[in-house]
């Protein structure tokens, strides 16, 4: 037995539930008692029918080379000399500058056959946020909106759509409003803005009180609603005032973690970023996207890519590990990716282009496959046709399934138009339950 703990890391601090279910699936099941093994079988089985209940969106604004990061194809010309290296996954590279991340590959799905029909930047960042192509009759909501929308959490004080260090396209609510649009914010080393008062309590509550005679004048006879001060205004002003007031925004601080902790993310806006959606998420936020811009190459790509990959790595790893020690992997489903992915040719500048037909995403965490890679592009170049391809609609439908949700669920719009949740199908090969 102490050679056994050795080996497993465990020492003599003793063994734990989870720690002899995980070295029991490792052995097959076969060391362990009928009566264990029969709690490791019914222990998975909870764990894979449980839906994921948050997601955390890592959006790489401008579109990452696939080539650099995720898809290397090292051996071959259209590397451009680009270096390699092995991960977790057994066969299976990624591109140099990524060691930290190749290190836990073997909690993600990697899917390299993201194929779209969008090659510009607004349109295809439309696209992978909400699942539907931009549409002129009507806005779309973002993932994260569907899911708050769908995940009901009365009471919860700050908002459940947070987006740190957006973009000039941040997730909205589309149809479903404007209270699922995500709520900014920026580097998580500084204080929340906007959400202090400018003037002392005091004057504030006096002002408030102003407030509420100037709408109950204006009320008066005009209608039951608002003359009861039952209105969308007065329900955003009391949030607004209930967030200002909770203490659900410590979870926003990360200067409270641990400098150790800090140091593992990076000490960067994006690392603080994905430790503030660690918190958010422990805190119960549904849905926190955190965004690292700088990825569109078309000059110099190597070295662009290579220094977004330095800020990449740690970041995404840290929370990978984090997620899983605090028992929350099981249920947040983690996606990194952007609107598309950059041409296997180098151009007159050395840069890459925008190349929609063949890109990768990484998923993980709740209801998703762990290990697994899924597609593959042409080590060549010369085919736009992934193996397997995937489609950016049928990733939407696969999370939402991960997540409870019906992707064909119909919502039924403001004009009276009724809109499926998704268009895409559910992809079974990438869920946990696909494992053999």
């Amino acid at each position: 037995m102490k050679m056994l703990e050795q080996a497993c890391g465990v020492g003599c601090r003793g063994w734990t539930r989870r720690e002899m279910l995980g070295l029991g699936a490792v052995a097959g099941l076969n060391w362990l008692t009928p009566l264990a093994r029969a709690l490791a079988v019914a222990d998975e089985r909870k764990r894979d029918s449980r839906p994921a209940r948050s997601v955390i969106l890592l959006w790489m604004a401008g579109g990452p080379s696939q080539l650099e990061t995720f898809d290397p194809h090292s051996d071959k010309p259209i590397a451009y000399g680009g270096k390699s290296i092995q991960s977790a996954i057994r066969g299976v590279r990624v591109g140099a500058g990524l060691e930290r991340c190749a290190g836990v590959l073997d909690e993600v799905t990697l899917v390299r056959s993201v194929v779209s029909k969008e090659a510009d930047h607004e349109r295809a960042v439309y696209q992978i946020k909400t699942g539907y192509r931009p549409n002129p009759t009507v806005v779309h909501p973002a993932i994260g909106a569907v899911i708050c929308h769908e995940i009901e959490d009365p009471g919860f004080d700050i908002p459940r759509h947070i987006s740190i260090l957006p973009e000039q396209w941040p997730s909205r609510g589309g149809y479903l409003g404007a209270q699922h649009d995500a709520f900014l914010v920026n580097d998580p080393k500084g204080p929340v803005q906007d959400i202090h008062p400018a003037v002392p309590d005091s004057r504030l509550a006096q002002r408030m009180k102003d407030l509420e005679v100037i709408e109950r004048a204006f009320a008066v006879g005009r209608s039951p609603r608002l003359e009861s001060g039952r209105t969308l205004h007065r329900h955003t002003m009391n949030r607004a005032l209930k967030i200002m007031s909770s203490a659900q925004l410590a979870a926003f601080d990360v200067m409270q973690a641990s400098a150790v902790q800090r140091a593992a993310y990076g000490e960067t806006p994006f690392g603080r970023g994905c430790l503030a959606a660690l918190r958010l998420i422990e805190s119960g936020v549904r849905c926190v996207e955190v965004t690292l811009s700088g990825w569109d190459t078309h000059v110099n790509n190597h070295s662009l890519q290579s220094d977004r990959i330095r800020v990449l790595d740690p970041a995404l790893a840290a929370l990978i590990r984090d997620l899983k020690q605090k028992d929350l992997l099981d249920s947040t489903l983690v996606l990194c990716g952007g609107e598309f992915g950059r041409t296997p040719k180098l151009n007159a500048l050395e840069g890459r282009d925008h190349w929609p037909y063949g890109f990768s995403l990484v998923l993980a965490g709740g209801g998703i496959r762990r290990g697994f890679v899924k597609g593959s592009t042409d080590p060549e170049g010369t085919s736009k046709e992934p193996m397997d391809p995937v489609r950016v609609e049928d990733i939407h439908a696969t999370i939402q399934h991960a997540m409870g949700i019906d992707p064909a669920k119909e919502l039924v719009t403001p004009v009276g138009r009724p809109l499926a949740l998704s268009e895409g199908r559910v992809i079974r090969d990438l869920l946990v339950t696909a494992r053999v």
